[in-house]
């Protein structure tokens, strides 16, 4: 793989990866990677779980008998329960930043800057952010706690310029994270198209499935075509939905504000639920997930499933 490394004295590290070789890179994830993130002599599957009221309002007040987990239609029990207000027990949280700065995005460069900027200072709990932001190429940095200074200076002196690789950025993202434990929030920052990646988009959703990122989307899409902000929409739904996320399209800087104070408040009410599977099989196949609460009136979001574990008969 063609690629330029870098590594800082503060242990930052830095890959330009050409889209025309992510193809190399998808080489190396797992055929059937499988979301878990708690591991230790046991594996745990774990997922990070949403729950709304009737009015859309998020509730942070539930514990692990609220919740059932049914696995292929077969009742799960919970292992492992914690809240998103249990900060001193709950696992560490891991920040992604997918930062568009193609040439479509010229016009809305400042606000995505702005919204990226506004977002990290508002999460300082993360042990670490990575960025990637794309163009024709895709450059992946990650920064520790102590190194946002320079994660910021990097997110404002990108300028737009090339074609876009979204879907092999999103999908080097999703590569990286695998090897990461703890909770994952990803926040994608583009205008939602692509016109350069080597992954097609069927691919790239099952890589969705695959993995345990929550993902968020804030679509600009103010200065496009009416008929392109429908198929952006759609794109950016189709991906966030998977994920447990959602998908935000703001016109301005008040817009922005409302979309990441309501990614904050899910961050910090989202329950992380682990559990044995009653399935010992190792066979790579995909088991649909559905987590229900128990209390009336209560609905949750979070991913639909996950890949068992695969390993090869002797």
């Amino acid at each position: 793989m063609t690629a330029d490394p870098a590594v800082s004295s503060r242990g930052r590290l830095c890959v330009r990866i050409p889209s025309f070789t992510l193809a190399l890179v998808l080489l190396l994830i797992p055929a059937s990677p499988h979301g878990q993130v708690f591991r230790s002599s046991i594996d745990l599957v774990s997922f990070g779980v949403t729950v709304l009221d009737r009015k859309g309002a998020l509730v942070s007040d539930l514990d692990a008998r609220d919740f059932q987990i049914w696995e292929d239609g077969k009742k799960q029990e919970v292992q492992f329960f914690v809240r998103g207000d249990q900060s001193a027990v709950a696992p560490e949280l891991h920040l992604g930043l997918l930062f568009d700065t193609s040439g479509s995005m010229d016009e809305d460069i400042a606000l995505s800057r702005t919204a990226a900027v506004k977002f990290l200072n508002a999460l300082p709990e993360a042990v670490d952010v990575t960025l990637v932001d794309f163009d024709t190429e895709v450059r992946i940095a990650r920064y520790g706690q102590n190194d946002y200074a320079r994660l910021v200076e990097r997110i404002r002196r990108r300028r737009p310029d090339g074609m876009t690789a979204f879907y092999d950025a999103l999908a080097v993202y999703l590569h990286g994270a695998s090897q990461q434990e703890g909770r994952k929030i990803l926040v994608v920052y583009t205008d939602g198209g692509d016109n350069t990646s080597s992954i097609t988009f069927p691919d790239l959703l099952d890589l969705i499935k695959a993995s345990d990122v929550t993902l968020y989307a804030v679509g600009f899409l103010g200065h496009q075509a009416s008929s392109y902000q429908f198929d952006a929409r759609t794109t950016l739904q189709r991906l966030t939905d998977p994920a447990g996320g959602l998908a935000f399209f703001p016109t301005g800087v008040r817009d922005i504000e409302s979309a990441y104070e309501k990614v904050l408040a899910e961050v910090k009410a989202q329950y992380t639920i682990g559990y044995l599977s009653s399935n010992t099989r190792t066979d790579g196949s995909w088991r649909e997930v559905q987590i229900k609460v128990t209390r009336p009136g209560l609905k949750t979001r979070t991913r639909q499933g996950y890949f068992a574990p695969y390993r090869k008969r002797p």
